[in-house]
């Protein structure tokens, strides 16, 4: 059984930094698609990054570019999301994800992955 625990949230003041991780087990992802996204209250699940299957160069939200960081930690069989600069509108909570079929024009739909984590709080406070 496929089981994501994230881990490394929290609250920060902004212009702060965070990192968050995520941790599979069941299963080894070294060459699955890896991702980020973040669900604030009364919006839906938003993309944030992820790191397509082998091969694919890391894709990033317009709003977090230059800010996050996206890598894989293939010995712990997890995904890394390092935050930078965070502003209080990255106030969410984030969940990662992984698939091992998905297609690159899929990448940024939350409907099309098959393994999520419970999620984990960010709050940035101004």
């Amino acid at each position: 059984q496929v089981q994501l625990v994230e881990s490394g949230g929290g609250l920060v003041q902004a212009g702060g930094s965070l990192r968050l991780s995520c941790v599979a087990s069941g299963r080894t992802f070294n060459t699955a698609a890896m991702g980020w996204f973040r669900q604030s209250p009364g919006k839906e699940r938003e993309f944030v990054a992820v790191i397509p299957r082998t091969g694919g160069r890391a894709l990033y939200a317009d709003s977090v570019k230059g800010r996050f960081t996206i890598s894989r930690d293939k010995p712990k069989n997890a995904v890394i999301l390092q935050m930078n600069d965070l502003r209080p509108e990255d106030t969410a909570i984030y969940y990662c994800a992984i698939d091992e079929r998905i297609i690159t024009s899929s990448l940024r739909l939350p409907n099309q992955w098959d393994y999520w984590g419970q999620g984990t709080q960010v709050t940035v406070s101004s």
